[in-house]
């Protein structure tokens, strides 16, 4: 794993963010990458990343580590939080390997704060896990850590055990880490917060139909077939909108449903807000109405 400062070339202030925000950048032949702030929300004077050098890189992280050096520019666009931090009685953090990003500013937060909270944080080794002498030093009593060659997997039922019911779980990781917290929790009546680097398994057993996008700004009708996504369509249509991972896991292209009922197949929105049915991921979900209205 290696962190990267980056600072504006023409030393201007950087745009605010909030713990649990993420910026896009731009790395080897336009490809875009998703990382995490892991640093000071109130230093505006640059972004803190920390990139895993993947085996499988497509491209993102690899460039990363092997092509980028001190001095060189790179362009990255955002922040956007899609996983913020809400207030609560308490909380827990379940971290497993890089997840840890995006937990680290909220726990320096909640620690300023004086609020209860834990870290149950695993990894493959003790040597790999990141930042660990940093969380030791905001408050080691406080973290639990779980090396899988030493000690096994995060035992999540006792890591939740005791916890008042009203406390928020904020859990990121490999996908094994947060399913299994979402069925814990779940269980428990316990408020879960996630956030995923890929994309969740969602059921495709039914066939996917056909739907028509009305833009709102224009009237104009938009046919999307059953085999090309919402913003397949857009695109070719010369909509403008923005889009990155194509996956689900980004929010990049989240847009406003202004009537019509969404059909979600994405891993960014919660719950509640699919529920609510006002908000899309047009790269991946579809549409349960034979028409959405969208705010474009």
């Amino acid at each position: 794993m290696v962190e990267f400062e980056l600072r504006p070339v023409d030393g201007d202030e950087l745009p605010s963010w909030c713990p649990g925000a993420h910026i896009d950048v731009v790395t080897g032949a336009g490809i875009v990458r998703q990382y995490s702030l892991c640093g000071d929300p109130d230093d505006r004077t640059g972004y803190r990343i920390a990139v895993l050098r993947q085996a499988d890189s497509r491209g993102g992280s690899a460039w990363l580590h092997e092509r980028l050096h001190e001095g060189d520019q790179v362009l990255v666009s955002g922040p956007r939080n899609h996983f913020p931090l809400e207030t609560g009685p308490g909380y827990v953090f379940l971290a497993g390997g890089i997840g840890l990003t995006p937990l680290l500013p909220m726990i320096r937060r909640v620690a300023a704060d004086g609020a209860d909270w834990t870290l149950h944080y695993g990894g493959r080794t003790r040597a790999s896990m990141a930042y660990v002498d940093d969380l030791q030093a905001i408050d080691a009593s406080r973290v639990r850590l779980f090396p899988s060659d030493e000690c096994g997997l995060i035992d999540l039922d006792s890591a939740l055990d005791d916890v008042d019911r009203e406390a928020y779980v904020y859990c990121c990781g490999p996908e094994p880490l947060i399913g299994a917290a979402e069925t814990v929790c779940a269980r428990r009546g316990m408020r879960l917060r996630t956030e995923r680097f890929s994309p969740k398994d969602i059921d495709s057993s039914s066939t996917d139909s056909p739907f028509t996008v009305r833009i709102a700004s224009t009237g104009a009708d938009l046919a999307v077939p059953a085999d090309r996504s919402i913003v397949d369509v857009l695109i070719e249509a010369g909509i403008d909108i923005l889009t990155s991972c194509e996956e689900g896991t980004c929010g990049t292209c989240e847009t406003a449903v202004l009537d019509g009922r969404p059909d979600h197949r994405d891993s960014v929105l919660t719950e509640e807000e699919q529920v609510a049915g006002d908000r899309i991921l047009p790269c991946v979900s579809r549409s349960r109405t034979p028409q959405l209205v969208l705010d474009l």
